[in-house]
């Protein structure tokens, strides 16, 4: 069976495009459910109005798809709570000048 850990690092490789950081460290990743090799994920972006939303929830199932137990993955989008600048660690908001 696949781990959170095993999960998140997956999740890791999904990058947003303009703050070039993984969805983990921006705190885009709101839930995680795994049961046996199904995996749900919930998950939120910088902006209601992204223009690769698609896209990144594709990149997101792809990456828990590939983690080793893994036999399905289900990426739910939702901006409830809506993101904030606040979910991302103070260390890297601090890096980035927010």
């Amino acid at each position: 069976m696949p781990t959170e850990a095993e999960i998140r690092k997956a999740l890791r490789t999904v990058k947003d495009p303009e703050l070039n950081l993984d969805l983990v460290v921006l705190g885009l990743i709101y839930d995680m459910k795994i049961d046996g090799g199904k995996v749900e994920v919930t998950m939120s972006l910088t902006s209601p109005m992204c223009p690769v939303a698609g896209e990144l929830l594709e990149q997101a199932r792809a990456a828990v798809e590939s983690v080793p137990g893994v036999e399905s993955a289900d990426v739910e989008l939702t901006f409830s709570p809506p993101w904030t600048a606040d979910r991302i660690p103070a260390t890297i908001r601090a890096a980035l000048g927010l």
